[in-house]
């Protein structure tokens, strides 16, 4: 079997370094570790930006494959930002709202039926979005920094709340119309 139609190739183990990660960057921020949790986010982001490139050089690019990577960040931030809701950095609400959306942007896309995924253009930014939300505070206490201050991230989490909202309901509403996303 070649190696571009297995799971087993080089891109999707980077990519499980995320899915590795995702429950130790939880117990360092639970643990009150932010240097911990900051070279865990600097793997994970690695990881991210690494298995795409491994995947073209290689000639490993997959259905699956592509579905595993978002997957992976999907549980990445959505643990990173159920830890720091669990100790009161962020809203409560962003973590589900996160999955709800990658679930919503996987099945839309048809993911079961082998399509491509078909991210939105507001979609893509929420996902750059939902990294930035966990990275700063991870960032900003392992470094020691007063900003930004923690109301100001509750006001930018609720702002990612909102925007998350409305590319869900943008993606319904274009789903019911039937019309492609680009």
């Amino acid at each position: 079997m070649p190696a571009a139609s297995s799971w087993q190739t080089r891109a999707n183990a980077l990519t499980a370094v995320r899915l590795l990660a995702a429950p130790a960057l939880a117990m360092a921020v639970c643990g009150g570790e932010p240097r911990v949790a900051a070279a865990l986010l600097l793997v994970a982001i690695t990881s991210d930006f690494a298995d795409g490139w491994v995947a073209r050089r290689y000639g490993e690019v997959t259905h699956l494959g592509g579905l595993i990577d978002h997957a992976a960040d999907a549980l990445f931030v959505t643990t990173g930002s159920a830890a720091l809701a669990s100790v009161g950095v962020l809203p409560p609400l962003l973590p589900p709202l996160i999955a709800l959306a990658f679930l919503q942007y996987a099945v839309d896309s048809g993911a079961s039926h082998r399509r491509p995924l078909r991210a939105s253009w507001l979609g893509r930014w929420n996902g750059i979005a939902y990294y930035v939300i966990v990275a700063v505070p991870i960032v900003r206490d392992a470094l020691s920094l007063a900003w930004p201050a923690p109301a100001l991230l509750r006001d930018l989490a609720w702002l990612l709340i909102l925007s998350t909202l409305a590319s869900m309901a943008d993606r319904l509403w274009a789903s019911a119309a039937g019309r492609s996303r680009a």
